[in-house]
């Protein structure tokens, strides 16, 4: 069996309120406007999540919401406040827990950067896949048939995109 992830960091957050701790930070204009194109990417793609994992801060959850509008049908997704500034080894237990064959995880750097590295057989040739700018998004495909049984460093990338290369398109 083929499993399927989608790994999305965040979109581009906001800075200006300087009484906002990073977990409240919302999204910046840029963000609003990235997030709903990494949605209809992966929609024109057919890779649509059944399941996403997702950060409990706030960028993560306008990201998410912006991504979800996008889809046909309503995600089951959950907010999982481990996910907030994750490295690789919580990003895996945390996608280990994952049931359905498609989950979207969304989450920040440098942890999500760092995962997508180690999760692959090969890193992909993109200029932005080791810095995962925001809303930067992986498309890898797992040869398991759980979730739980998943090993780094055996995933093969079908895509990647970063918001910046949709605009021009």
């Amino acid at each position: 069996m083929t499993l399927r992830l989608i790994l999305t960091r965040h979109a581009k957050s906001n800075w200006d309120n300087p009484l906002d701790t990073d977990h409240q930070r919302p999204l910046a204009p840029r963000g609003m406007r990235a997030a709903p194109l990494i949605g209809q990417w992966l929609r024109a793609r057919g890779d649509l999540p059944a399941e996403a994992l997702v950060s409990d801060a706030a960028r993560t959850r306008q990201t998410w919401a912006l991504l979800e509008a996008e889809f046909p049908t309503t995600v089951p997704v959950h907010f999982d406040p481990a996910l907030y500034l994750a490295g690789p080894e919580v990003m895996l237990r945390v996608l280990k827990t994952a049931q359905a064959p498609v989950v979207l995880m969304l989450g920040h750097n440098p942890g999500i950067a760092e995962f997508a590295g180690q999760l692959l057989r090969q890193p992909v040739m993109h200029p932005g896949f080791a810095s995962f700018p925001t809303c930067a998004t992986l498309v890898a495909e797992f040869d398991v048939a759980s979730w739980a049984e998943l090993q780094l460093g055996t995933g093969s990338a079908c895509g990647f995109v970063v918001p910046r290369e949709l605009e021009r398109a």
